[in-house]
């Protein structure tokens, strides 16, 4: 599944985008995680759009028209998914279940082969409404704080993990603490901050709490820079891959040697999840 810096890059490969204006929308395939909603071929034509954003996994594609603010399209990757920018007049794929064509004649394509990805709409007539609906969403009101902005800082973490007795990993894992942080990027940040996946998070101290901030951090940076994880389905909006899995310490890879003091990567089970961790350079 796309984490966060798959996501940030989707988003950042529709840039080029911003200003366009949309000539027509075809939905060919109707059913995804819910419904894509019927309306956007019918609204949308004629528009602009206006913002592109991001929270957490969502990408947040904001129009408007002659008149004003018209809403805001939330799109989500899912499992598979992945946005394709294209040319004029190119083929479309069999997994290319929406496509939006635009007036200069390039087209933007969801490819989602298993489906679990999202497209909704969010109506509103003007920014202030807009910024009340995506607040109060399902989907985003319970959501916690951006990791590589400012209000996720060690002060947070510490206060927030206090008598928490699950394991670390699953905590920084939970989007009601901290959200974008997938199992790939955890184990990073855990290995790189020192802290056992298994750790009770009401545990750690407040100078881990830092250096796991820190980490988290300067992981997701990095594997931005880099263009994001690329293991099975995930390119960009370009059709390039990313190429973080080439620096991972320990993620998918058990059994062999740590590059910092050589003892064997493990790999255990978390919340259905594997988790890669040192058992030496990471101590409970």
């Amino acid at each position: 599944m796309p984490e966060l810096p798959e996501v940030e890059i989707s988003k950042r490969g529709l840039e080029p985008l911003l200003g366009a204006t949309i000539a027509q929308v075809n939905i060919h395939f109707p059913t995804l995680r819910w419904p894509i909603p019927p309306e956007l071929s019918s609204v949308l034509p004629q528009a602009q759009v206006a913002t592109l954003s991001r929270r957490a996994k969502y990408i947040l594609v904001a129009f408007r028209n002659q008149q004003g603010h018209l809403g805001t399209m939330l799109l989500h990757l899912g499992m598979s998914g992945r946005l394709c920018l294209l040319p004029a007049q190119e083929p479309r794929a069999k997994h290319d279940h929406i496509e939006w064509l635009f007036t200069d004649g390039r087209i933007l394509r969801l490819r989602d082969p298993r489906r679990f990805g999202a497209v909704l709409w969010i109506p509103a007539d003007n920014e202030q409404a807009q910024l009340q609906a995506l607040q109060q969403h399902p989907l985003l009101k319970s959501l916690g704080p951006e990791p590589l902005l400012a209000d996720f800082d060690a002060e947070y973490l510490y206060r927030s993990t206090r008598g928490k007795t699950a394991a670390i990993k699953l905590v920084i894992m939970d989007s009601h603490m901290v959200v974008g942080v997938g199992n790939i990027y955890a184990s990073e940040s855990l290995f790189r901050s020192g802290i056992h996946p298994q750790k009770p998070a009401g545990k750690l101290s407040k100078t881990q709490c830092a250096r796991l901030v820190e980490e988290i951090k300067s992981t997701l940076a990095e594997a931005i820079q880099a263009g994001g994880s690329s293991l099975r389905d995930f390119f960009g909006a370009d059709g390039n891959p990313g190429y973080f899995q080439q620096h991972y310490f320990v993620y998918a890879r058990p059994g062999l040697a740590c590059e910092r003091c050589q003892s064997v990567i493990r790999q255990i089970k978390q919340g259905q999840r594997s988790t890669f961790f040192c058992p030496k350079c990471q101590r409970k």
